[in-house]
């Protein structure tokens, strides 16, 4: 019998980078749903509803023909306002489910689609209300400039042979030209199939304890990174909200269940999200599940994905990008839609260095025509120089 050959199940196999970037294209369409959906008086738990149907819709039709191929949500719809850092989707049966966006509000709105375990997973930060002909300026402003350039800055130093401190340092020292701070502690993750919070990891702003006990690594050819840009207009400290925790995922470790509600719900999560996030609302009777996941995760059968907030009056902006690491260079497959007509702060990075890294290209440069290749490079750091808010508007409609 002939010697059957292992798949390959990273971006050294073509398949692979295809389901990536379609469920990257899921995921871009979904985002610019909920985005056009976040108007004056929209309720944050129907834009979290639409977004995750939105992606179910997405999703259903791919590979229709192949029932082994799983895909659905790779991270649930969230949408989390002004001081909200992350993870606030509630429940129709929260305090805060009632809760409306206002012009003015700055709405964080990350999500995601998977197909086949290949996660693409994006986020983007607008000002509700804000145009072309009213644009955002001042603090807030700032603050979605600094996480924009810090996300376009990043996504240019996760690359195969580079460390991940080097690009921890760099986008502090982005937040602080806007008088920012990147929040402390918070992680981007190596991603595998599967598997959203790889080995690898790179960290915000870390305090001593974290720096010293943070591990240094390199990143490596046919690798992935969701990266995860998190800047604040105070100090970048982040606190446990009291808001109810309501997104979980499951983790791979065992455990006896005693209550039959908490073992029907861990069957229920089991099959219906793999070990991808979900929300408790997409779980079939709420009340149980509200019920039975508190056992789930005092046995650490699910891991809980917190909200945090800043101070009272602080703004959080955050850029989400998934990037491929391919032999044949970076491809960032999401794109988070901003828009530097709309977003006009009076700051800008000084930094030589930033501002040169900021000019290159994301783009693999073409092997048959490097002397023009090389010219084209050059003369465009010296246009861009002063041109660093935009470039990532031209990289976003190149890539699509």
């Amino acid at each position: 019998m002939a010697e059957q050959t292992e798949v390959i199940q990273t971006v050294q196999n073509p398949d692979v980078v295809q389901k990536y970037q379609m469920a990257a294209e899921v995921s871009n369409r979904v985002l610019k749903v909920v985005i056009d959906a976040a108007v004056e008086g929209a309720r944050i738990l129907d834009l979290c509803a639409l977004g995750d149907k939105s992606i179910e819709d997405g999703v259903k039709n791919l590979f229709a023909k192949d029932k082994k191929i799983s895909k659905g949500i790779a991270f649930p719809t969230c949408v989390s306002v002004n001081q909200i850092i992350c993870h606030f989707s509630p429940l129709p049966s929260d305090p805060e489910g009632s809760e409306v966006l206002k012009n003015g509000d700055l709405a964080k709105i990350q999500l995601g689609a998977q197909i086949d375990g290949y996660a693409a997973i994006v986020a983007t930060t607008i000002v509700v209300g804000a145009s072309k002909d009213k644009p955002v300026k001042g603090r807030l402003a700032d603050v979605i400039t600094a996480a924009h350039l810090a996300s376009e800055a990043a996504l240019r130093l996760v690359k195969p042979g580079l460390s991940n401190d080097k690009v921890t340092e760099t986008i502090q020292k982005i937040a602080k030209s806007f008088d920012t701070n990147s929040v402390e502690g918070m992680l981007s993750y190596q991603q595998e199939r599967n598997d959203i919070e790889g080995k690898k990891q790179i960290i915000l702003n870390p305090n001593e304890a974290q720096r010293r006990d943070f591990e240094t690594v390199q990143f490596g050819e046919n690798e992935v990174y969701g990266i995860d840009i998190l800047i604040s207009t105070g100090e970048g400290k982040p606190k446990a909200s009291s808001i109810r925790t309501t997104v979980y995922k499951k983790t791979g470790n065992t455990y006896s269940l005693k209550m039959k509600t908490s073992r029907l719900l861990f069957t229920e999560i089991s099959q219906k999200f793999g070990t991808f996030p979900f929300p408790l609302r997409a779980l079939e009777d709420e009340k149980k599940a509200r019920l039975g996941i508190a056992e789930c995760a005092n046995h650490a059968l699910v891991t809980p994905y917190d909200v945090y907030q800043g101070k009272e009056g602080d703004f959080v902006a955050q850029f989400f990008n998934t990037v491929l690491l391919t032999k044949n260079g970076s491809i960032k497959i999401t794109n988070t839609l901003y828009d530097s007509e709309v977003v006009q702060s009076d700051k800008k990075v000084e930094d030589e260095e930033i501002i040169s890294l900021l000019a290159t290209s994301l783009k693999p440069k073409k092997k048959n025509k490097k002397k023009k290749d090389d010219k084209n490079s050059s003369d465009a750091v010296e246009e861009k120089k002063d041109e660093t808010k935009d470039e990532a508007k031209d990289e976003t409609k190149d890539e699509q």
